[in-house]
């Protein structure tokens, strides 16, 4: 994975930003980071009435605007163009070549009726990628040109109906020092067992302390299927807390104790077996779908 810069550095860019410094959370005796005492909450039970989409100036679940939400906009796009604006996105992931056994293959994205699709398939990979062990599967993948820290960034979004995870995350590349991933949701549309489950995570790979993978993950199970229908998937990340939502609902919080570096913003699908299991033939191809990303920064 990746890293990023020594606390003093981001400390310093936080504070010039005049953003308050979150604390750093409970740490264990032989000095690493105790985990289990970031506070987390997840929404158990149905979701009640969702909000009512009357503006697109404003996330679904604060539609008044209370918290002066401004657009962002390298990290928006409505994909209503004739083919994928290289001038915010880029295909594939520079830093990983996917989850064996499938790579992420550039053909396998494409724009086409106001959504981008992202496309599994069953089929030979290509030689350079056979060299590498992948076979039998390609997939596909995109990140954001740009990377920030904070905002509220929404998707209408329908993940593919087969075990290939439809993925909507946050990760950076290569800074020295910190390591971290925010998953707004990864599902397995038509993965046994998964149909019906929002899964939502944080990781942290290395920190300045301590080169240790952790990650609290939390699940919601939706009354129906997910890969049936498309629906709201929303991330509203500050530096005390991160939240998720569903259809403009709050699903999930969790305290931000290490999240505070800018991040890609990344679609993606990968072959999970050892999650999911692996996508029955008769499934591919399979298409994820997203009609739009929106990207906002709290206003001053």
């Amino acid at each position: 994975m990746t890293t990023w810069p020594n606390l003093c550095f981001l400390a310093g860019l936080v504070v010039g930003l005049g953003l308050q410094v979150p604390t750093r959370g409970a740490d264990r005796p032989d000095g690493g980071f105790d985990e289990k005492q970031v506070k987390v909450w997840t929404l158990e039970g149905t979701l009640g009435t969702p909000p009512k989409r009357v503006t697109d100036t404003a996330p679904l679940s604060d539609q008044a605007n209370h918290r002066h939400w401004v657009r962002f906009d390298p990290m928006s796009d409505e994909f209503d163009g004739p083919a994928l604006d290289t001038n915010k996105w880029v295909l594939g992931l520079e830093w990983w070549a996917g989850r064996q056994p499938a790579p992420f293959c550039d053909a396998n994205v494409t724009v086409r009726g106001g959504q981008l699709h992202l496309t599994m398939r069953k089929e030979p990979v290509p030689a350079k990628f056979a060299a590498r062990g992948y076979h039998d599967y390609t997939t596909a993948a995109v990140h954001s040109r740009a990377r920030t820290a904070y905002g509220y960034f929404e998707v209408r979004a329908r993940p593919m109906n087969s075990a290939g995870s439809s993925a909507f995350w946050f990760q950076q590349d290569s800074t020295p020092g910190w390591a971290t991933e925010i998953d707004v949701f990864e599902i397995g549309g038509n993965a046994k067992g998964f149909e019906h489950r929002d899964n939502m995570n944080v990781h942290v790979f290395r920190t300045p302390q301590e080169k240790r993978h952790w990650d609290r993950h939390g699940e919601w199970e939706a009354p129906g299927r997910l890969a049936d229908d498309y629906h709201v998937y929303g991330l509203e990340w500050d530096p005390e807390m991160i939240r998720f939502y569903f259809d403009g609902v709050l699903l999930r919080t969790v305290e931000n104790t290490h999240w505070h570096q800018p991040l890609y913003l990344i679609f993606d699908s990968e072959t999970m077996g050892g999650w999911f299991g692996m996508p029955a033939d008769a499934d591919l191809p399979s298409t994820f779908r997203v009609d739009y990303v929106r990207a906002w920064k709290k206003g001053r």
